[in-house]
């Protein structure tokens, strides 16, 4: 009994979000209009072509959490 309350919720909910967004974002009711740099494919790929372009250069892997990974060195001693 419950469960058709919690899916028509669901679904009711993600209605109105579309509904929301499509208001707001598409017909853009508050004004304004959508930048060149995102309508425009030229720009998309030369942007990507000055990503794939850049020198790649990195150091060694770094562990983000070395206590739970266990694979760190610990020095012992203050005159290392």
């Amino acid at each position: 009994m419950a469960g058709k309350y919690i899916w028509s919720a669901l679904v009711g909910s993600i209605a109105v979000a579309y509904v929301c967004d499509n208001i707001i974002s598409d017909q853009k009711i508050f004004g304004g209009s959508t930048p060149s740099t995102v309508s425009r494919k030229e720009w998309l790929l030369e942007t990507d072509k000055k990503f794939q372009a850049w020198p790649r250069t990195a150091g060694p892997p770094v562990v983000m959490n070395p206590i739970s990974r266990q694979n760190f060195i610990v020095k012992s001693g203050l005159d290392q």
